[in-house]
């Protein structure tokens, strides 16, 4: 019998063409499986099959758990101090085994043993396929729509298939059965049953695939797709940067007579696109994403990240776009949070900035409303400043004399030291499990004491637009945030 079995897996191995040890491991999978249905409730079985006469033990085990933790499967686990009164040096996580009675492949039950043979068989052969097919570095899937399953596309290419779900499609489309596709690989999902490769037509880095397809330029190194976002099957943006001073970045994607680019819209449903040049200057860049509207100026904040971006009234609707795609996608495509205003309320803007900082500069300096205005006037946005730009900056300055700067750099530290106090004794009250809080600072703590935030619990409370507002932080950081301050609640 035992040169039967090792004949068995010789013949398997060969026939289907996958290694000899994935063999083995199910000839011991469906041992171990009827030694279980013989033993009865959840007992854990292990079936070692030697690889050189086919003779095999079998060995019933149990996991060693913590003495705090419980048996939570009694067939198949044991305590720690009952396991280390069999094998004392024996550690959280081992295994206890018991030698039983192996049970005879003949009674196995031909049938149930070859289900669970060919069933691993059948998973090594697709891992296999899996495997040979994401080693040649393909990004894009090419293959017909087999099937639907779910609302989902079941697209094979040869052996492999790949899973396009109906929130990756482009909405303007109808596939059908037998359709030939190219979608985007989104990732391999090893833990999915069935298709494990997720696809998209609708992810940014498909649109970059296909012009790279369409582009000789980028493949050789002349040209790079710096940054894409898209609309599926509407309007998308790239931005686009040339290595080679001789290729023109824009023009090369449009192709002769909008060629390639034409080759790209056709093949996402009449998508138009977008195609601006990229700049390591933000504010430059920003302007050409926001094309075809003119640009009149731009505010920079790196601290918020965000720019204020200045049209006339006739550009307005342009810079926003239909239902705020225009802004909305140059957002995405240069990774700022865009303001689009008009002339007028951006006045209104920076006088009620500048009536802030006037107010700052009369409380906290002492000063007069002129002296205030001229600080205001020479760029000065906060006591910082005042207190700690180079002294020379402020010397040069015409409207004040070397006393009066003194004397102003003097107040504004020891006003930056006096809030700083309070601050302080506003963080005492704080409670500590707050204060332990990760990814709080000290800033964004007194942000939310100033609000009457002081504990763990009234921070878990917010919802995500409120934390947003009080501290200016952006939304995926604010939500995460708090679910870090809930984690207690549902902690046993």
């Amino acid at each position: 019998m035992n040169r039967e079995l090792l004949d068995f897996v010789d013949a398997i191995s060969r026939e289907k063409g996958v290694d000899l040890e994935v063999v083995f491991g199910a000839v011991e999978a469906a041992l171990a499986s009827a030694s279980k249905k013989l033993q009865g409730g959840e007992a854990d079985i292990r079936v070692a099959v030697d690889r050189d006469t086919g003779e095999y033990e079998t060995f019933r085990r149990w996991h060693v758990v913590p003495n705090e933790a419980g048996l939570q499967l009694p067939d198949s686990e044991i305590l720690l101090f009952e396991a280390q009164e069999q094998i004392a040096d024996i550690e959280e996580g081992d295994y206890i085994e018991e030698q039983i009675d192996s049970v005879s492949i003949g009674r196995i039950g031909a049938q149930a043993a070859k289900q669970v043979i060919l069933q691993k068989i059948r998973d090594a052969e697709r891992e296999q396929l899996l495997n040979d097919f994401l080693s040649r570095g393909d990004k894009v899937f090419v293959g017909t729509v087999k099937r639907l399953d779910k609302g989902d596309l079941i697209v094979e290419s040869g052996r492999v298939e790949g899973r396009l779900k109906r929130s990756e499609m482009i909405a303007k489309e109808n596939l059908r059965t037998g359709d030939r596709v190219r979608a985007f690989i989104l990732e391999v999902d090893t833990t999915q049953r069935g298709p494990q490769i997720m696809l998209s037509r609708s992810a940014p880095g498909f649109m970059m695939e296909l012009f790279r397809h369409e582009v000789p330029e980028m493949e050789q190194g002349l040209l790079e797709i710096k940054s894409c976002a898209r609309d599926a099957g509407s309007r998308a943006k790239i931005a686009v940067v040339s290595y080679d001073k001789r290729v023109d970045p824009i023009g090369t994607c449009v192709g002769v007579r909008g060629s390639r680019v034409n080759g790209v819209t056709n093949e996402l449903a009449g998508e138009r696109v977008d195609i601006v040049l990229w700049s390591d200057d933000p504010a430059q860049f920003v302007i050409g994403a926001l094309a075809p509207a003119n640009v009149q100026s731009i505010v920079v904040d790196e601290e918020k990240h965000a720019m204020d971006v200045v049209v006339d009234e006739e550009n307005l609707a342009i810079a926003i776009g239909r239902g705020g795609q225009n802004v909305r996608l140059a957002s995405e495509l240069t990774g700022w949070r865009i303001n689009i205003m008009s002339a007028e309320e951006s006045q209104d803007k920076q006088a009620t900035e500048s009536e802030t900082i006037r107010k700052l500069f009369v409380d906290k300096l002492d000063v007069d409303v002129e002296v205030a205005d001229i600080l205001i006037a020479e760029g000065f946005t906060s006591l910082e400043e005042v207190a700690y730009v180079p002294l020379q900056e402020m010397l040069d300055m015409e409207s004040f004399d070397d006393d009066t700067v003194h004397e102003l750099r003097t107040r504004a530290k020891d006003a930056l030291l006096t809030m700083e106090i309070a601050q302080e004794e506003k963080l005492e009250a704080v409670s500590q499990d707050l204060r332990d809080l990760d990814g709080l600072d000290a800033e964004t703590i007194a942000k939310l004491t100033a609000s009457g935030i002081g504990t763990r619990d009234d921070l878990a409370d917010l919802a995500v637009d409120e934390l947003t507002e009080l501290t200016g932080m952006p939304d995926d950081d604010a939500k995460a945030l708090i679910m870090k301050a809930r984690e207690h609640w549902f902690t046993v």
